[in-house]
């Protein structure tokens, strides 16, 4: 299983990057999952739904199962967030984990980065940031710039960056 990140500022456009690697990968014929770091808290159930009712009385985790597809939301209850290498060994194998945000784990990603926003970049030298997209040029970048809005070449770059684990 091959990996590779995509890490930058809120509204920075990690999203809409991710979301246009996604088909261009499934083109190429590679089987594609993505974990994504939420900065806020999140909850994709709802007051009143059983498997709502499930976790409030108590269970450590509640998987919820359709004809389309299942989840599994696990209660981590104060403790630490899990590493990503854990979270990606509970994964199903596929051939390649895109991971938006997490830039502190240390595998291989490409920032997303567009100047007008007003933020510094979090590109620094002997980082794991191994490129910059954006949608400006940037002369000071010491690693390849990218054109964000060219998911071609971006996803030709993230293959052949790609760190393989497992």
């Amino acid at each position: 299983m091959r990996i590779f990140g995509l890490v930058g500022r809120s509204g920075s456009g990690k999203t809409s990057l991710m979301v246009g690697l996604l088909p261009v990968l499934r083109r190429r014929g590679f089987t594609v999952s993505t974990i994504k770091h939420a900065h806020h808290g999140f909850d994709l159930d709802h007051p009143g739904k059983d498997s709502f009712r499930h976790r409030e009385a108590g269970a450590k985790e509640v998987m919820l199962v359709a004809d389309a597809r299942w989840a599994l939301m696990h209660e981590i209850d104060g403790a630490a967030q899990p590493p990503l290498d854990d979270l990606l060994r509970r994964m199903a194998r596929v051939d390649f984990v895109l991971i938006e945000g997490f830039h502190t784990h240390g595998h291989p990603a490409i920032e997303v980065y567009r100047p007008r926003e007003g933020y510094g970049l979090m590109w620094r030298p002997g980082s794991t940031i191994v490129a910059v997209a954006s949608d400006e040029e940037l002369p000071e970048v010491a690693v390849p710039v990218l054109d964000l809005n060219d998911a071609e070449a971006i996803a030709t770059f993230a293959v052949a960056n790609a760190e393989t684990i497992l």
